[in-house]
């Protein structure tokens, strides 16, 4: 019997983790990058993944104001991410792990998917409670 699959998501974060590389370093890490990638979708263990442009836009508060972003630091900018579908949080780290960038200053952020949110949730279980009642 197959161990049901688990969502979650790795975040990758720096955006300037090849800065002070040679191009022979920069071209190394992303063709050992592309291999891991190529790898875990080949396994059936990432459903896919995508870098995000450094530019972008933010809406906040209640006027739905926008402005450039998302810029909290660069280093903390979220450069791309993986939805892995795996059998747990260790498989995931496990994964995590391996990425080609960890050495340069990246970080991976894993964060499972939930299928809905807290608040979500919380209405649900207050609808079947009343159903209940």
């Amino acid at each position: 019997m197959e161990t049901p699959k688990s969502d979650y998501l790795l975040l990758f974060r720096g955006t300037d983790w090849h800065r002070d590389l040679s191009p022979e370093e920069i071209q190394k890490t992303m063709t050992d990058w592309m291999a891991w990638f190529d790898r875990l979708v080949a396994q059936g263990r990432c459903a896919g993944g995508q870098s995000l442009a450094a530019e972008g836009r933010v809406v906040s508060g209640s006027g739905r104001s926008v402005s450039d972003g998302p810029f909290a630091e660069a280093k903390e900018a979220v450069a791309g991410y993986f939805l892995l579908q795996v059998a747990d949080i260790e498989e995931a780290l496990g994964i995590a792990k391996e990425c080609p960038a960890l050495a340069y200053g990246m970080t991976v952020e894993v964060r499972p998917l939930l299928v809905r949110c807290d608040a979500s949730q919380r209405v649900l279980d207050e609808r079947l409670a009343a159903q209940a009642a």
